[in-house]
């Protein structure tokens, strides 16, 4: 199911924020505009449907260090994230869990950073007209099951955590599942190891890997599986195009995978070791964009790091390329990079600024609250 709108509310620094979601959806804006913060919502939602909610959260503070920090109205103090996807509609809605607290008003848990599902919704969306799948209130949830009757979740659900991630009876709620599925597929990409420790720079056990992981140690791997049983065509050329003259060779005594890259006038391959970091972040990016098991929705966040302008445009050839296969969401504040998959496509990248401290969209007016 592809996504055709997002909608985010009260999350750092998006006040409130409604965007429209294309095949190939190109977010540009100088640091701090707000990029980040779009990128993180969607990753939100997948991490809910696995279960990672409340420690996803956590790793970027808890809930209050994301919650808006600008200026409010009466209402509850919440972060709403939504998407449209196709014909169904999903939004999730969380806030700070209440203090609790003994009789002396000190309080009884430690866990003041954890967040508190609110609200959780799921709708089928037909034009205008929407109809409810799934509604939850705190820790009670109603549901259609699979022959349309109205029945309470038969559970009494965790408060920091989606229903997503507590369905025990998928086969009764076959909507609510394959949402489930759904989010769980989406793929992102945001930061890669390249230090020198980073596992990808030294021999690794290796097996059959058609997806990259998200900090690439497997890249040797993944690599080799697609010059197997993936288009290594498609990555030769798009090696040439990047690195003129260049072969990329993996090894693999005793189990143990290897990354060697062949230049022209070198008398010998260098190792991963001996890459650069933009070198091998640019390996990562066509093990990952370049996947033989590409997902439904593929997310990059800011891949132009460490990489050489030079890189940039072969880049945004590929991106392209690999929107014809998935639904491709990329943040950036590389011009050059935008511009050059707005040449080759017809997405012409959305750029961020901020007003008042809030993330807005150049040239569109904020939805009202």
């Amino acid at each position: 199911m592809p996504i055709t709108q997002l909608e985010v509310a009260g999350y750092r620094s998006v006040r409130k924020l409604v965007l429209p979601v294309g095949p190939l959806t190109v977010i540009v804006g100088p640091n701090g505009s707000g990029k980040t913060n779009l990128y993180r919502s969607l990753y939100l939602l997948s991490a809910a449907a696995e279960g990672r909610l409340a420690q996803t959260l956590a790793e970027e503070g808890g809930v209050p260090s994301v919650l808006w920090a600008g200026s409010r109205d009466k209402k509850p103090v919440r972060m709403t994230v939504g998407v449209t996807l196709d014909e169904l509609a999903y939004e999730l809605s969380l806030g700070p869990v209440p203090p609790i607290l003994d009789e002396e008003r000190k309080p009884l848990s430690l866990f003041n950073l954890d967040p508190e599902v609110k609200e959780e919704h799921l709708w089928t969306v037909e034009g205008k007209r929407r109809a409810v799948l799934m509604e939850r209130k705190d820790r009670t949830a109603f549901v259609r099951d699979s022959e349309g009757n109205r029945t309470t979740f038969p559970a009494q659900l965790w408060a920091s955590e989606s229903v997503l991630s507590q369905l025990a009876e998928p086969h009764r709620f076959p909507r609510l599942s394959e949402l489930q599925r759904t989010l769980r597929m989406w793929r992102f990409y945001h930061h890669f190891r390249t230090d020198p420790d980073a596992p990808m720079r030294s021999p690794q056990v290796g097996v059959r890997t058609p997806v990259l992981a998200h900090d690439g140690r497997d890249l040797a791997a993944a690599l080799r599986t697609i010059i197997e049983i993936g288009d290594h065509e498609a990555l030769e050329r798009a090696l040439e195009d990047a690195f003129p003259g260049s072969r990329l060779e993996v090894q693999a005594p005793q189990g143990r995978f290897s990354l060697f890259l062949h230049q022209p006038g070198l008398l010998r391959p260098l190792a991963a070791r001996e890459l650069s970091d933009g070198t091998l972040r640019y390996l990562c990016l066509l093990a990952a964009l370049l996947s033989p098991r590409p997902p439904a929705f593929l997310a990059l966040n800011e891949p132009e790091t460490s990489l050489h302008p030079d890189l940039l445009e072969p880049l945004g050839r590929l991106i392209v390329d690999a929107s014809m296969h998935s639904q491709v969401w990329v943040t950036t504040h590389a011009e050059p990079l935008a511009q050059a998959i707005a040449k080759r496509s017809r997405a012409e990248p959305v750029r961020l600024a901020k007003e008042l401290g809030a993330t807005v969209v150049e040239g569109r007016e904020a939805p009202e609250d």
